[in-house]
C-alpha cells in the first residue's frame, strides 16, 4: 500500500513545484507575473515561492503597475532603488528577452508590512493580487499579529478574507 500512496503523491505533484503551494484562499497558488511582463519570484518561476535562503520571504504579489493613492510606488515608499519602474527585465514567457517592464512582483512580506505603515495604511498602497499571494505570508502575519496586525488586516480587507 505504501507504494500506491507514493504513486498518488507523485501524480499530484507532477509538473511545477509550485503545485504544492497555496494562496490566501487555500487554493493553488496562481502566478504573479504574466506574459508581456517581467518574470518575478525569488526563484524566477513567476510564483511567489521561496527556498531556504530567501530570508525576505517574497510571498506577496503586488501590482506595481497600479497607482497608489499617494502617487508613490512600493520602491519609493520603502526606500529601495527604483527597480519597480524597470523596463529591461527578463520576460515571463521568454527569459532571454530582457525588454519587459516590472508589473506584478513578488515582494518581501516583511517589506510589505513596512510599506503599509509608511504609506499611511492599507488604503494608500498599490493593488495586491490575492490569488498569487502565498498562504505562508498570511500564516506568518497571524503568528505575530501584535507586530504584523496591520499587514494581516490589509490582506483580509483587500482579499475579502
Amino acid at each position: 500500500m505504501l507504494w500506491l500512496e507514493a504513486i498518488f503523491f507523485f501524480m499530484r505533484n507532477i509538473g511545477s513545484s509550485e503545485a504544492a503551494y497555496e494562496n490566501v484562499y487555500g487554493k493553488a497558488l496562481e502566478p504573479c507575473s504574466a506574459n508581456g511582463a517581467a518574470l518575478t519570484g525569488f526563484t524566477r518561476t513567476g510564483y511567489c515561492v521561496d527556498k531556504n535562503d530567501d530570508e525576505g520571504s517574497h510571498h506577496i504579489c503586488i501590482n506595481l503597475g497600479s497607482i497608489a493613492s499617494s502617487g508613490q510606488n512600493f520602491c519609493s515608499v520603502t526606500g529601495q532603488s527604483d527597480w519597480c519602474s524597470s523596463t529591461d527585465m527578463p520576460c515571463h514567457e521568454n527569459q532571454s528577452d530582457e525588454t519587459c517592464a516590472v508589473e506584478s512582483w513578488c515582494v518581501c512580506q516583511w517589506a510589505f508590512a513596512s510599506y503599509i505603515e509608511k504609506a499611511g495604511g492599507c488604503e494608500a498602497i498599490q493593488d495586491v493580487k490575492c490569488d498569487s499571494i502565498n498562504m505562508q505570508a498570511l500564516k506568518a502575519y497571524e503568528s505575530d499579529s501584535s507586530k504584523y496586525g496591520e499587514a494581516l488586516a490589509c490582506l483580509y480587507e483587500r482579499c475579502l478574507l
